[in-house]
């Protein structure tokens, strides 16, 4: 079981490090959304995800929701599963507090996985550790992938590649709200592997829009063992509440020329993490 909780740590920590990056905040109603005929460059899109973050960052004052934490691991040495339920209160601009409503199953995933995930992302909200994760073109690179129609609106598809081989960034793609440039759904692998027993982790992050704001949805992990296990985690976020806030401004207006220094979108980005951790 030491191997197990080992390998599932390391991707608690990398999934600490999603979470931490988005602040995937929706876009005031008045908005008008990119016209299809004058779709944006990445360059345009992120530039415009980071001041609509920071712009809707300040809004939020305070939130709660519940989170179901669940780990199954099945293979060498054997099988161990777990759940936790937790009662989760956020208030600006970066105090969380969490209340253990429930947990079952294996005591090592709890107090080895569980519990030391909710003690790194209250630890997370120090400034210095957001800006080398924050979702920016300090730590990243962006590639425009594609354009996305579907029931629930029109997204970009960004392809993501870090800078650096930092364990908490990763490289996949994301997809933003063509409307309210807010990162709606993310599909990632560590950039570096966190665990020579790790073989494979991959990562898929949902977020769904309450009011004004974009919080997550589910997250859903697999990751491969070398010695062929399989641990699968997953997090089902709900009953949220936004209980308090402060009336949007109004937004600025973006042409689709307009570019934010890569000092001001780190220092963007930074800001906004210590309004909401995810």
């Amino acid at each position: 079981m030491k191997l197990q909780s080992r390998s599932a740590r390391f991707t608690v920590s990398f999934l600490v490090g999603i979470g931490i990056s988005q602040a995937a905040f929706a876009q005031p109603a008045d908005t008008p959304p990119a016209a299809p005929n004058a779709r944006l460059s990445a360059e345009e899109i992120v530039t415009r995800l980071v001041q609509r973050n920071l712009e809707r960052a300040r809004t939020l004052g305070a939130y709660q929701g519940t989170r179901i934490y669940r780990l199954d691991y099945h293979g060498f040495p054997g099988s161990r599963s777990a759940e936790m339920i937790v009662d989760v209160k956020y208030r600006t601009p970066g105090t969380k507090d969490f209340s253990i409503r429930s947990e079952k199953g294996s005591q090592l995933i709890i107090e080895r996985v569980f519990k030391r995930m909710l003690q790194s992302e209250k630890e997370a909200v120090a400034e210095e550790n957001q800006s080398r994760i924050a979702l920016n073109n300090d730590n990243y690179s962006f590639t425009l992938a594609g354009y996305e129609n579907t029931p629930g609106g029109a997204s970009y598809i960004l392809s993501v590649e870090p800078r650096t081989n930092n364990k908490l960034l990763y490289r996949g793609r994301i997809w933003v709200d063509a409307e309210d440039f807010a990162v709606t759904r993310i599909e990632a692998a560590p950039a570096k592997n966190p665990s020579f027993w790790t073989k494979e982790t991959k990562i898929v992050q949902v977020y769904t829009k309450v009011g004004e704001f974009w919080l997550p949805l589910s997250n859903r992990s697999t990751s491969v063992i070398r010695l062929g296990g399989q641990a699968n985690f997953t997090i089902d976020y709900q009953d949220y509440q936004i209980t308090a806030g402060t009336p949007l401004e109004a937004p600025h207006n973006l042409g689709t020329s307009s570019v934010v220094s890569k000092k001001k979108s780190g220092r963007s980005c930074s800001v906004v993490q210590n309004y909401i951790q995810q």
